[in-house]
């Protein structure tokens, strides 16, 4: 499975910027695609994630009601629509595949089998 993220780019604080993540080289429908980011200096960490068949998107609390998680499934393709952009949203976005995950652990990175090359988000101030 190869999971290429697009979109990233250098906004100013309240834009809204789309992340695309285009997956091939499988099957998905036992698969659970989430994004994460990783701020400069810190962790990677959760974003949001929704199984590919279909079910409820989880968000971190930071991004919810601000992020909105999507997907196509003709395109192979989730999203990422992040309206109401902070600075301290500015860090490089993951998408991650992960095989047969329950929703308590979308959040551990351990679980995920595949992921993408990361795509820059800078939100100036």
């Amino acid at each position: 499975v190869q999971l290429q993220a697009s979109g990233g780019g250098l906004v100013q604080a309240g834009d809204s910027l789309t992340l695309s993540c285009a997956a091939s080289g499988g099957t998905f429908s036992d698969y659970t695609f989430s994004w994460f980011r990783q701020a400069p200096g810190k962790e990677r960490e959760f974003v949001a994630g929704r199984r590919w068949s279909g079910g409820s998107e989880f968000y971190a609390d930071s991004v919810r009601g601000r992020f909105t998680y999507s997907r196509d499934k003709a395109k192979n393709t989730v999203y990422l629509q992040m309206n109401s952009l902070k600075p301290e949203d500015t860090a490089v976005y993951y998408c991650a595949a992960g095989v047969r995950l329950i929703a308590s652990t979308y959040r551990d990175l351990a679980k995920y089998n595949y992921w993408g090359q990361g795509t820059l988000v800078t939100v100036s101030s």
